[in-house]
């Protein structure tokens, strides 16, 4: 599976950007997919994940009620819609294929180590 990310850039604080992720691979629509970010001199998060059909979405405590992670499976394609953005969202965004989940005392929680693939990153700059 090879993901291409784009749609990051430079943006005031309570702004919105959309990122895209491309996906190749006939075996897309099998896989849980998400969104991970890097900030400068930080280790990599998890922002948000979506399971194959769409049906069930998670979040970091940090994005949500602010992002909105969606797919379009017969595309290839995962979204992330990100609303009302703060300057510490700054980061790089990556794209996540076939990612593995922990569950823990009644929440998933997913990890860098449980991602199969990744994307180039694509930068979100969110200026004060």
């Amino acid at each position: 599976v090879q993901l291409q990310a784009s749609g990051g850039g430079l943006v005031q604080t309570g702004g919105s950007l959309r990122l895209s992720c491309e996906a190749s691979g006939r075996t897309f629509s099998s896989y849980v997919m998400g969104w991970f970010r890097q900030a400068p001199g930080k280790e990599r998060e998890f922002v948000a994940a979506i399971s194959w059909s769409g049906g069930s979405t998670y979040y970091a405590d940090s994005v949500k009620g602010r992002f909105t992670i969606s797919r379009d499976n017969a595309k290839n394609m995962v979204y992330l819609q990100m609303n009302s953005l703060k300057p510490e969202d700054t980061a790089v965004y990556y794209c996540a294929a076939d990612m593995r989940a922990t569950y823990y005392s009644g929440s998933y929680y997913y990890q860098v180590a449980g991602v199969r693939y990744w994307g180039q990153g694509t930068q979100v700059t969110v200026s004060s």
